[in-house]
């Protein structure tokens, strides 16, 4: 009698037995405050406690998760922790800003993210991949996936949202992503003490000259794109780059809010594909009888049809695989939120200022939620599973308003790049592949993904 093999576990903290002292909880929060969560946050609908930084609510509960994103959005504000690591980043790009300035963003980039647009990018996004994975021909040794997924998806973003036109070489690129996240994108000792924002974070003082070289990447795009736009109107292409400039005015963008988002989508937009890319290919390497299901479904698809546009909708299998690595991994791991007002949510008094937490991270592994929630499944995605999810216990792109503009282009990116990777190559674990997950600003593969590669044919 045939038996299916035990689920893969890839690694990840084992929930604490006992609340960490002070000190300890500090040291934690900046190293990986995934390492923080206690096993009663993974059982519970939520979690409301009082700390050195006032109110915490958890929240797990996907009817919460509803009230504090969807139907209660008017009450909840971004969470000043999370501001605080990241507007110096980012400043008003569309992850940071907020009000007016944030929906002025959001209408300024939505005609980039229409699904007409999303399938005009499916080719460039083709023949980036094909280029890119030639580099395995000659390859003779391991190979960093987490780093080749980071260089892959800029040169992508590059060419689809900027068609080729940023400033700077990906190479140097890809560090410096690395070095910024390292740097300034993780939690500060006095962000948890809700210390004045005048107050220096030692922390992220080496980063400055890291966020440095971005802003200084962006305005020379902007410059060259601008340039153009004077010169040659008619050759220039319509793309993002040229369609934020457009909208700049009185009743648009400013000039430097156009430059925030920019770099928001240089920095996050293809960080978070890319670290999802690379825990996709390392789960099913360690699962190699779900990725023989994969590559014969990818193998089966490309035999007869060549247009990437319906890649998404003919790889069901490969789609699902993905999904169950942005739920085990999910690029996001936290959603900040504040409430402006106090209120009520069933039995749980929420405080006016308190820090309410939507962690996919937590929401995703709950073992409330989830049947053998720690294990890489991929059937629970399969057609007729994947209808029965909740909509708010699965958030790899968060939800309500501010749900991610770029689902679409990150989904078809994520299955052409596996398409072309899977279906001449094969990646495997070797004994130097161990992998611990870290929370910066994205769940990110401490100690990088080695992997041998091998063709496929």
């Amino acid at each position: 009698m045939d038996r299916s093999p035990a689920p893969f576990v890839p690694p990840a903290p084992t929930p604490r037995t006992k609340p960490p002292s002070t000190l300890e909880m500090m040291r934690i929060v900046y190293r990986n405050p995934l390492e923080l969560w206690g096993e009663h946050s993974y059982r519970e609908p939520w979690v409301s406690v009082s700390g050195i930084g006032g109110a915490l609510v958890v929240a797990n509960d996907p009817g919460l998760i509803r009230h504090v994103l969807v139907d209660n959005a008017k009450n909840y504000r971004m969470a000043k922790v999370r501001q605080l690591i990241l507007r110096p980043i980012l400043r008003d790009g569309l992850l940071t800003a907020e009000g007016e300035t944030w929906k002025r963003s959001r209408k300024a980039m939505a005609p980039v993210f229409t699904p007409r647009h999303i399938f005009g990018f499916a080719h460039p996004m083709l023949a980036k991949t094909e280029a890119f994975v030639e580099k395995y021909e000659t390859t003779s040794g391991p190979v960093d996936i987490a780093q080749d997924m980071t260089m892959l998806t800029y040169e992508i973003l590059a060419e689809t949202l900027f068609s080729g036109e940023i400033a700077g070489e990906s190479g140097n690129f890809a560090n410096e992503v690395e070095r910024l996240f390292e740097t300034m994108g993780r939690v500060d000792p006095l962000d948890l003490l809700r210390a004045p924002e005048w107050l220096p974070r030692l922390t992220r003082l080496r980063g400055r000259k890291t966020l440095a070289y971005f802003r200084n990447i962006v305005r020379d795009t902007m410059n060259m794109r601008i340039e153009k736009l004077k010169l040659a109107p008619e050759e220039v292409p319509q793309d993002f780059l040229t369609l934020l400039l457009r909208a700049e005015g009185p009743d648009g963008l400013s000039r430097e809010e156009i430059e925030d988002n920019i770099i928001t989508f240089i920095g996050a937009g293809h960080e978070t594909t890319a670290r999802a890319l690379g825990w996709t290919i390392y789960c099913l390497a360690g699962a190699p009888w779900e990725r023989d299901k994969v590559e014969a479904e990818i193998d089966a698809v490309l035999a007869h049809e060549s247009d990437p546009t319906k890649w998404l909708d003919a790889m069901p299998l490969t789609r699902a695989a993905f999904e169950e690595a942005l739920r085990l991994y999910p690029p996001a791991p936290s959603i900040n939120r504040e409430p402006i007002e106090p209120e009520f949510y069933k039995d749980l008094h929420i405080r006016k200022g308190a820090a309410v937490l939507v962690m996919p991270w937590i929401i995703h592994r709950h073992r409330k939620l989830w049947d053998q929630p720690d294990a890489f499944i991929p059937s629970r995605f399969h057609p007729g599973n994947r209808e029965k999810i909740d909509r708010f216990q699965y958030l790899p792109f968060g939800a309500g308003p501010r749900v991610c503009i770029g689902t679409a282009f990150a989904m078809q990116e994520a299955i052409i790049a596996l398409a072309v990777l899977m279906s001449r190559y094969r990646f495997d674990i070797i004994e130097a592949t161990k992998p611990w997950p870290v929370q910066k600003l994205t769940t990110q593969p401490e100690g990088g993904l080695p992997m041998a590669v091998s063709k496929r044919r």
